[in-house]
């Protein structure tokens, strides 16, 4: 481990925003906040709002500026990634904001059923082989019916068109009341709100190329069968920062707009 990561590991450990539980504690003595987040960390009672694989907490830390009514966890298993929201947080004094270290596939270890009421997905890896990978799937979703309450929000914001297609097909196959759905966020004149005014970095940089950014938001309920959509779906001509070439072939010969390293999406 490098000795940059090392330090913001440490730093983290000195927040009192960030949580990290190594599955071997967790599985042993449990989270000790599960179902008493509100009371024992946030004291008060407001929705509590997670954004699923953070990053670096853009959406976390700006839904929390933004709605300061409602408590947002940030959950990631890169904490030198988390660690720059986190410092935001305690810098700015922020009580409605915090951070949680682990895999999301851990999530009802962490909450108690009916203890969230909304869940964002920002850019994660569509994942176009491994379907039960895929953040937006069955699988994951009868993972967070486990947490949230019946009827709660899921927010999907992407680049890739694959995942955009895969996700609108699941909904209407499973009949989920869909709230928005655009192919082109900051083209559709219908959509508005605060949520237009918090970009990732890297999505600053899919904007910059000209790309488009999907949004869909669906409200899950807990009673549906969960049905997989049995559909092929033509995948992304381009892989995002950390996957390869850009979506437009005109500027994959651009030697300045070429994704550079190893970094995610995110």
């Amino acid at each position: 481990m490098g000795k940059n990561k090392l330090k913001k590991f440490n730093d983290m450990a000195t927040m009192d925003c960030v949580f990290q539980y190594p599955f071997g504690v967790l599985k042993e003595s449990g989270f000790p906040m599960k179902g008493s987040w509100r009371r024992d960390y946030f004291h008060n009672y407001n929705p509590i709002v997670l954004e699923l694989g953070c990053g670096k907490g853009e959406y976390t830390v700006g839904l929390a500026e933004r709605f300061p009514d409602r408590n947002f966890i940030g959950i990631d298993i890169k904490g030198a990634r988390m660690w720059t929201g986190a410092c935001q947080v305690r810098e700015r004094g922020m009580k409605n904001a915090a951070f949680l270290r682990t895999n999301i596939e851990l999530l009802p270890y962490f909450f108690a059923p009916d203890e969230v009421d909304e869940i964002w997905i920002t850019f994660p890896d569509p994942q176009m082989k491994k379907v039960t990978k895929r953040l937006t799937g069955t699988r994951f979703l009868g993972l967070y019916r486990q947490v949230m309450k019946d009827g709660g929000m899921i927010n999907l914001k992407s680049d890739s068109p694959f995942l955009y297609t895969y996700t609108r097909l699941m909904t209407q196959l499973n009949g989920f009341e869909v709230i928005t759905d655009t192919d082109d966020l900051y083209h559709d004149a219908s959509v508005g709100g605060d949520i237009l005014g918090i970009r990732t970095f890297y999505e600053q940089q899919w904007l910059d190329r000209g790309l488009t950014i999907k949004y869909i938001a669906w409200k899950l309920d807990r009673e549906t069968p969960l049905q997989e959509p049995d559909v092929e779906i033509e995948h992304d001509t381009y892989r995002s920062f950390s996957r390869g070439e850009l979506q437009c072939p005109e500027l994959c010969n651009n030697p300045e707009v070429r994704p550079k390293g190893s970094q995610s999406e995110k």
